[in-house]
């Protein structure tokens, strides 16, 4: 039998903390994106520019929805590579003020891939599924809390192992997909910022907002335990549901974050290939995946979208590694090690 003193006051907590970690996930995957850019930076400048600018844009559009939702009003709105402003038509304070800043620190990691959640809606036949809760006690709401994850999760990652380049729905989300992954937050690599702009800076912003004004936190938390009860009370799993939300939202920015890692991986790789095999290097995926689709078009087999795709990425990866080896010396050394030795 669960004890009341767990459904009470630490069954609310299970979801939050899980909330609270896939969160944390993405400022890691956000800093290491930022040293990732760092390193091509000298020879991609327009490349880091563009991730810094979908990143100052993502940043201004959640803080411009902070000022609509909170009823400010916006009277300017003004983004460039290097600074994003909002200005309200209203000053307001209090827990609008705190609501529209919330908006801006902790916007741009949920509701640009929220966003394209909203878009699975139209490409995942399921996934979706919120799992029922018999028992509310902290072990529990964990539990389903990570079932409904990982439903979404299997989902979410199948589509992406399938998904068909030849369909335009897939070709919009990939490519809306990519650009929230290299722009999720603004990496500042090309700009002299008076302040380091990193994980411990987003961290310092996010709790300053949080212990300003404790009594808006503490009003949440409450809010958050009377959700939670109401859940119990009409024995429904309204509360863990909301934060599974949340948590396939966080699941969608870090799988992009994950691709954008490796985009970045891959043209740091293509820079050490010297001259035209470059180029041949990057196009080899889009014209061997069309060609892969073409043949099996004619040659119809299981799982074609599937088997074309991991084609493809195989013979890239073995081209690259190729030029590697044969054009440069980053595998290899100009003499061997017997001539080496016989030398001394």
């Amino acid at each position: 039998m669960a004890s009341p003193i767990d459904i009470i006051i630490f069954a609310p907590l299970a979801p939050l903390f899980g909330m609270v970690l896939f969160w944390f996930i993405q400022l890691l995957f956000i800093e290491s994106q930022k040293f990732l850019l760092s390193k091509i930076s000298s020879d991609h400048e327009p490349f880091c520019r563009f991730t810094n600018f979908i990143g100052i844009f993502f940043q201004t559009i959640c803080h411009a929805l902070g000022y609509t939702v909170t009823n400010h009003g916006i009277s300017d709105f003004y983004v460039s590579v290097h600074y994003g402003k909002v200005a309200p038509k209203k000053k307001k304070a209090g827990v609008f003020e705190w609501l529209s800043n919330g908006f801006l620190f902790l916007g741009p990691f949920f509701i640009p891939p929220a966003l394209l959640l909203i878009c699975l809606l139209f490409l995942l036949d399921n996934g979706f599924m919120l799992f029922p809760i018999e028992t509310y006690t902290f072990s529990e709401n964990l539990i389903i809390f990570g079932s409904n994850l990982y439903h979404f999760s299997s989902s979410f990652f199948i589509f992406l192992a399938t998904i068909d380049f030849m369909h335009p729905g897939h070709v919009g989300f990939f490519i809306l997909f990519i650009l929230l992954g290299l722009g999720i937050r603004p990496s500042y690599i090309m700009e002299k910022t008076k302040h380091k702009v990193d994980i411990f800076y987003d961290l310092k912003n996010i709790r300053y907002k949080f212990l300003h004004k404790p009594l808006y936190l503490l009003l949440f938390l409450l809010s958050a335990y009377i959700f939670s009860y109401l859940s119990v009370l009409f024995q429904l799993n309204w509360y863990v549901g909301i934060f599974s939300i949340l948590g396939w939202i966080s699941i969608i920015a870090i799988s992009a974050l994950l691709l954008a890692h490796f985009i970045i991986l891959f043209i740091k790789v293509t820079d050490l290939i010297p001259g035209v095999f470059r180029y041949i290097a990057i196009f080899c995926f889009p014209v061997v995946y069309i060609l892969f689709r073409v043949f099996f078009f004619f040659t119809p087999v299981p799982y074609v979208t599937s088997i074309a795709l991991i084609i493809s990425i195989c013979i890239t990866c073995f081209l690259i590694w190729l030029f590697l080896y044969r054009l440069t010396n980053t595998f290899k050394s100009s003499e061997s090690m017997n001539l080496r030795k016989k030398s001394k």
